[in-house]
């Protein structure tokens, strides 16, 4: 095997499981922390742990290759005063835990990624935000990400190299934002949302995991780094591509005050479909990461195509 022990801590998610298939052939060890129990799947194994006390768990960080930090309430809710303290301390809470422990191991991981967002940057229309030149925003979802990476960067950990994945919109078959999409495609309702005008930056959910492992053979980069296609799209090409991908002529438009009502009633919030999210790559591509899906035409096409 390639690699000895791949740690996921809050792992039993989405992007948890695309990361565990994808270093199932090449780790003799994956282990996933989870509040849950779950049976192992052949070098699959989940351990559990509650996120915020020391335990038995621990042990099994030794000698990591590889640690991904995946915990934090799915901010696809209403910002009500108790979603916000959990959506803060689902996230500040195992980040400072897993500090404390990997500072006092004798054989820490070499890389510790803690997934955060690329919402941590300001609405951009004009033009993309980047690692170097990007504009931090404001806001309740800017302020979790702030405390997120303030946190994570102040653990004093000397013997583990430290980078904090900003992370785009992961599109995939299986869950995340593409099948909620793709079902208003299917009935009709895949045109834009709002004004259109804003951008999504996203990343194919095989690149969110690619980058992972590219990000442990280049050990000269650390620090925050954006994980998103070089080729952000408006929402009104994105829902476009979609439906001409899917075979559907047509989708009816959904302006904001609808898109309003219907977050109220679903029960999240329009900042996630109406902020644009217009984020750049820059340390990947200067770095030379070689994306699998640079372009959304095609990252569209081969997820529709496993349907």
């Amino acid at each position: 095997m390639k690699y000895n022990k791949i740690i996921l801590a809050g792992g039993n998610g989405y992007l948890g499981g695309i990361l565990a298939q994808y270093y199932r052939s090449l780790a003799a060890e994956i282990i996933i922390l989870s509040r849950k129990p779950a049976p192992a799947d052949g070098n699959i194994e989940t351990i559990v742990w509650n996120g915020v006390a020391e335990g038995e768990w621990e042990s099994t960080l030794e000698g990591a290759d590889l640690l991904v930090n995946l915990c934090g309430k799915n901010v696809n809710c209403r910002y009500t005063e108790k979603n916000r303290q959990e959506i803060i301390t689902s996230r500040i809470n195992p980040t400072m835990l897993l500090g404390r422990v990997v500072a006092k191991m004798q054989r820490p991981p070499q890389l510790w990624i803690n997934i955060t967002s690329a919402t941590i940057y300001r609405h951009a229309e004009d033009h993309a935000q980047d690692e170097e030149m990007g504009e931090i925003g404001y806001g309740f979802s800017i302020d979790v990400c702030r405390q997120w990476e303030q946190t994570f960067f102040e653990t004093n950990t000397p013997h583990t190299r430290k980078i904090a994945l900003r992370m785009g919109i992961v599109l995939g078959k299986r869950d995340g934002a593409f099948p909620r999409l793709l079902n208003l495609v299917k009935f009709g309702l895949g045109g834009r949302q709002g004004d259109g005008q804003q951008y999504v930056s996203w990343v194919h959910e095989q690149d969110a995991a690619k980058c992972t492992e590219w990000l442990m053979e280049h050990k000269e980069l650390n620090g925050a780094i954006n994980c998103t296609s070089p080729e952000a799209v408006k929402n009104t090409e994105l829902m476009k591509l979609m439906r001409r991908a899917y075979g559907v002529p047509f989708g009816l438009p959904s302006p904001a005050w609808l898109l309003e009502l219907g977050a109220m009633f679903i029960g999240t919030e329009t900042e996630l479909i109406l902020k644009s999210r217009w984020v750049a790559p820059k340390r990947l591509v200067d770095a030379g990461y070689p994306f699998i899906f640079p372009k959304a035409e095609h990252a569209i096409k081969d997820i529709i195509s496993i349907y």
